[in-house]
């Protein structure tokens, strides 16, 4: 865990004072009822619970560490470390069960804490996706497909589509988090031969959590490795908005950018530089979450009721993807409460290119009046690329100066220059007259592309 990318309630959550507190606790509700099951002595459980429950100070986890570096073992030095405070009644604890038992219970409660932080930061960013979506809903920009423009859309839609993205990704991790939260004290092998299966039941609703319903050493680890899938997802759909908004922000675009500061300085040697920081971050820490799902589905695949092939694995992943996370969404949450946005460059830029957005409403027009798709196409396509190339943009001329004919060079003194060539097409005025065209094209553009706004937000919001 680097301390630039951690937050401390998340990092508090795999610190070692919390994993010895949670498997004193396991211990203890497993001598609990062992004790009611007349498995150990009477008065045995108050013993520990009033001599053990005590913080986990750094004295106490250096002392738990010092036994480790003699005995090569850390449950084993938990244990001794708990009966140097509990005395005689310490030969108890840990009755018929095995170290697994505390280790992947007490896993599988962390992995709870994670998950319940990560809905709080997931809450955080689906409310702040939420807010823009409303305030951004009518705001036109161009729609891009393979990056070049396709047809408007709005900066709200853009919005409700990654809220609906998190959305799943949350309902996702709720699902996780209760695949996580299970329990085995089933002792060595998972067979109860040594321990009572209410004992488990017992430390599972104390802790809860739900008992394993069949454990070997360990609990399965599919369901780790399902976790670690859907954090991942998390994290891919976290980048999927941090790339829009790196792009939005590029000097030539400008529809959007990150919030800069006051005092804020964008780069060493150019002080003109307003870099995309947040975002390009975050693009980064999603791949270092990303790097925990091969290793977690690695882990699925142990030798027969256990080896610790995953042990050292789950060690790192646990805390590094989750913190990781974890600072990730809360970055990604700011960054959209402070987007800063350009409606008029979006307009700017849909513009720029001489209607052409609307092309397809002349194609299916034509369709409609009894013109064949293909005819509709080549007819519209035509004088698209006539458009393009009356901006200069000439693929048959790449190095060399684009060379325009009378009508080329009249239509850069016309708005919508799509209308001006389809106009003087005569293969279209023989099916769609000059006014009908007109009525087509100068009747409001931008609400014919954006009247299904309101169904598509009751869809995602309702």
């Amino acid at each position: 865990m680097i301390p630039r990318y951690s937050r401390k309630e998340m990092t508090d959550i795999w610190e070692p004072a919390n994993k010895f507190r949670i498997w004193f606790e396991i211990e203890a509700h497993a001598l609990t009822k062992m004790e009611e099951l007349n498995v150990v002595p009477e008065g045995t459980a108050k013993v520990v619970w009033d001599k053990g429950n005590k913080e986990y100070t750094p004295e106490r986890i250096a002392r738990i560490d010092e036994i480790e570096m003699e005995v090569k073992h850390d449950v084993i030095a938990f244990l001794t470390e708990l009966s140097e405070n509990v005395g005689a009644e310490a030969r108890f604890v840990h009755q018929g069960m095995t170290s697994s038992d505390v280790l992947d219970t007490c896993l599988g409660v962390q992995m709870m804490q994670a998950a319940d932080l990560l809905l709080k930061d997931m809450d955080r960013l689906l409310a702040a996706l939420k807010t823009r979506a409303e305030e951004t809903k009518y705001m036109v920009c161009i729609g891009r497909s393979h990056g070049i423009h396709a047809e408007p859309v709005t900066m709200g839609l853009k919005f409700a589509r990654f809220y609906a993205e998190m959305k799943r990704n949350r309902e996702r991790l709720v699902n996780a988090r209760e695949e996580i939260a299970t329990c085995a004290i089933s002792g060595a092998v998972g067979t109860f031969a040594n321990v009572d299966p209410r004992v488990e039941e017992y430390v599972a609703e104390q802790m809860g959590l739900s008992p394993e319903p069949i454990s070997t050493q360990v609990i399965p680890r599919d369901r780790h490795a399902n976790y670690f899938c859907v954090l991942g997802m998390i994290a891919s759909s976290m980048e999927n908005i941090a790339i829009e908004i790196r792009h939005m922000q590029r000097t030539e675009v400008r529809e959007a950018q990150e919030y800069f500061a006051p005092g804020q300085k964008g780069s060493s040697a150019m002080p003109h530089k307003r870099n995309p920081i947040l975002t390009e971050n975050l693009t980064g820490l999603a791949r270092a979450v990303r790097m925990s799902v091969t290793p977690a589905l690695e882990n699925v695949a142990l030798w027969h009721e256990r080896d610790i092939s995953h042990s050292s694995v789950e060690r790192m992943i646990g805390p590094d993807a989750t913190v990781t996370l974890d600072f990730a969404l809360g970055r990604l949450a700011g960054t959209i409460e402070k987007l800063v946005v350009y409606p008029q460059n979006m307009l700017d830029h849909m513009n720029n290119f001489g209607g052409v957005h609307d092309a397809q409403r002349v194609l299916l027009f034509l369709t409609q009046n009894n013109v064949s798709r293909e005819d509709s196409y080549r007819i519209v396509q035509r004088n698209a690329m006539r458009v393009w190339k009356s901006y200069g943009i000439d693929p048959d001329n790449p190095d060399g100066e684009v060379v325009m004919d009378e009508t080329e060079k009249e239509a850069q003194n016309h708005d919508n220059r799509l209308f001006f060539f389809l106009s003087k097409d005569e293969g279209l005025t023989e099916h769609l007259t000059v006014d009908q065209l007109k009525t087509l094209l100068d009747e409001d553009s931008i609400s014919y592309h954006t009247k299904r706004v309101d169904v598509i937000f009751d869809r995602v919001f309702a």
